[in-house]
């Protein structure tokens, strides 16, 4: 079953399918067009229309035909524009007001010439303004048609691909590895988004300093008694003033977003509905081949791994005898730490469920790592040239998102815990930052520093994060059972009332647990294994990885894991099938329910294997409809056992329960 957007976008093309071609005909068309295109996501749009595609529900040529046309057509109209009005366009709206849309174009067609024309139509930021550009400067249509043409074909092949291949091995991977797709693919989300608002920011803020520091300047002369303190951080002769004014609209924003967050939360007593929400959601995606890198990741924020890079940071400063700089470092780290721990200690928040002692608000980690990464921005961004300022702080949101993406994976925080970490985190840094730009107008060169303090961070990061990533990991194993069942009463009834299937969204991956065992596993392993079945230990990245080998022989490829309610497989036994592209499989997982005498109770699904390459440049054991073989080839190896079969009353199929001891 694939999700409910595509069900019902297939449904339409399947009613109508040369609207579909319309429709990609239209966002590419709107992307291209002059002011328009401005707005227009394209890209999103266009990936879903490629997954369709991948899919089968869309004609793969017709639909990149359709956009190269869309394209093309949106470009032709922008040229007319540009051809027909002229200069006379920076007269009129939007552009009189945002002159900078056509400035950004004109400067890429003046460098690039006919160039800039191929080069515009993949970067979105000046993608519809370059063919207005060319109208307004007369280019013939000739030399025009023809690298526009060729672009937009480039192009819309693109920006198709992505969604085109996800849509053609969204069976294969969805089957085996949803979750884990999903935790890798919301980390990247995460990076991107944080990536670009830091970015656009900095870059709002860059342009407009000047204006702001203009406005509070006339601001301080309108108000004498209390513009003499904002003045002191606006002396329009110090050429630190923009930066200082940038500093305090930030830190303002900032305390107003971390006090708003504040109240939120001790007015509601604890957590609020969207951590809850967030928290059940994340802790559905547990995928044993992320949750060791996920506690890896998650480790960085240790002291073991920002303190080396903090010391050698500091050695530096105190080195070339920059004691300023080295005193406000201090300062940041020691007076940070001393009071996330007091709001840690005065705000008693109740941790999540799966979070053990040492795991409050705000999240320590996170705030230190905010404050590290972010003070050290502040401290070396003044120094490096012109755009290049932006990427410290780059950096320090990409390490901050993806620590506090990895704690919440783990379950160690509410996401208020990592809010409230990074705003405290920010907030902190601003002060200090302020008082470090006021004070401190001497510069020095900052790359040995820049080096030194990033290659301590990557080695410690290297050196710790394997070594204590399982020592993580097992303080955020799935909770024991508290449900517990009468022995005779899980016999004869109560089996009915474990789960049938798994819990999936998707109804593929709800396979059928159609098969209970009570007691220890160890003689159903050795029964399987005796009778030609063999053992396979969880598959971790090393043996992920080896699907790409193609020379590898299919039995010797491993089977990928599953999850059921956030636990990793137990036991995963395998037994050749019926043809060398073919095998049995049970998985078996701790039910969530004990007998009453302490016995273990397993929960396990019988499967059909088949060994497919759905993708060019992988192989995987995919479950496929065997209607019973599997099972049936279960039952008759566990005979010896006691066992009792049975159909469960959710009509999911028959039933084995079987008693090891």
């Amino acid at each position: 079953m694939e999700p409910t957007w595509i069900e019902s976008a297939s449904a339409w093309i399947s009613a109508h399918p040369f609207a579909a071609g319309a429709v990609t005909f239209l966002i590419a068309f709107c992307d291209a067009l002059v002011i328009l295109g401005f707005f227009v996501p394209a890209l999103p749009l266009l990936f879903a229309v490629g997954a369709l595609v991948g899919l089968g529900h869309v004609n793969g040529p017709y639909a990149l035909v359709c956009a190269a046309l869309g394209a093309f057509a949106g470009d032709g109209l922008s040229f007319w524009i540009g051809r027909r009005w002229g200069t006379q366009l920076r007269q009129r709206w939007p552009f009189a007001r945002y002159p900078q849309w056509l400035d950004r174009g004109e400067a890429l067609f003046r460098r690039k010439g006919m160039q800039s024309i191929f080069i515009a139509r993949f970067i979105g930021a000046v993608r519809p303004f370059v063919p207005a550009i060319a109208g307004m400067m007369h280019m013939p249509v000739r030399r025009y048609a023809v690298p526009s043409f060729g672009a937009c074909v480039l192009w819309s092949a693109v920006f198709l691909a992505p969604g085109w291949v996800l849509g053609a091995s969204y069976d294969a991977v969805a089957a085996v590895a949803d979750r884990l797709a999903l935790v890798l693919g919301g980390l990247i989300a995460a990076i991107a988004l944080v990536w670009a608002c830091v970015l656009y920011t900095w870059r709002w803020f860059a342009g407009h300093a000047d204006n702001l520091l203009a406005r509070a300047l006339k601001w301080t002369r309108q108000h004498p008694h209390l513009g003499k303190y904002a003045a002191a951080l606006m002396d329009p002769n110090r050429p630190e003033s923009p930066s200082l004014l940038v500093l305090a609209v930030s830190l303002l924003a900032i305390s107003w977003a971390w006090f708003t967050l504040l109240a939120s939360l001790l007015a509601s007593g604890g957590p609020l509905a969207l951590d809850h929400t967030v928290h059940e959601f994340m802790w559905n995606l547990r995928n044993p081949l992320a949750d060791r890198l996920m506690a890896g990741l998650a480790s960085l924020g240790d002291a073991q791994v920002l303190g080396p890079a903090a010391l050698v940071a500091l050695a530096y400063l105190l080195w070339r005898k920059r004691w300023m700089a080295a005193a406000h470092w201090i300062a940041a780290i020691v007076f940070g730490l001393v009071f996330t721990s007091l709001l840690e200690a005065a705000i008693v928040m109740p941790r999540p469920p799966t979070a053990p002692e040492g795991f409050g608000f705000p999240s320590i980690a996170v705030t230190m790592t905010t404050i590290v990464f972010g003070f050290f921005a502040v401290l070396i961004a003044r120094e490096l040239p012109g755009r290049n300022r932006v990427w410290p702080y780059l950096l320090a949101g990409v390490v901050t998102t993806v620590i506090g993406f990895a704690r919440l994976y783990l379950g160690a925080h509410w996401p208020s815990d990592l809010v409230g970490g990074t705003l405290f985190g920010i907030l902190w840094l601003l002060v200090l930052g302020l008082a470090y730009r006021r004070h401190v107008a001497r510069s020095f060169w900052m790359r040995p520093l820049a080096w030194a303090f990033y290659t301590a961070f990557a080695a410690a990061a290297l050196w710790h994060a394997p070594r204590y990533a399982d020592r993580l990991l097992a303080k955020f194993a799935a909770a024991a059972p508290t449900t517990t069942l009468a022995a005779e009463a899980w016999w004869q009834r109560d089996w009915a009332t474990l789960p049938a299937q798994r819990n999936e969204r998707d109804a593929r991956r709800r396979w059928s647990l159609d098969v209970q065992i009570a007691g220890p596993l160890q003689p159903v392993q050795r029964a399987l294994v005796a009778r030609g079945w063999r053992v396979q230990p969880q598959a971790d990245w090393v043996a992920t990885l080896g699907l790409l080998d193609d020379d590898k022989p299919a039995r010797e490829q491993v089977v990928l894991p599953a999850t059921l309610d956030a636990r990793p497989e137990e036991l995963l036994l395998l037994h050749p099938g019926r043809t060398p592209d073919e095998q049995i499989a049970l998985r078996l997982w701790a039910a969530p329910a004990t007998l009453h005498d302490g016995t273990p109770l397993w929960m396990g699904t019988a499967q059909t294997l088949r060994y497919r390459k759905p993708l060019r440049a992988a192989s995987l054991w995919l479950p496929v409809a065997d209607e019973g073989y599997a099972h049936a080839q279960v039952r008759e190896a566990l005979k010896e056992f006691r066992s009792e079969e049975s159909q469960h009353p959710q009509g999911v199929g028959l039933v084995l329960r079987l008693r090891t001891r």
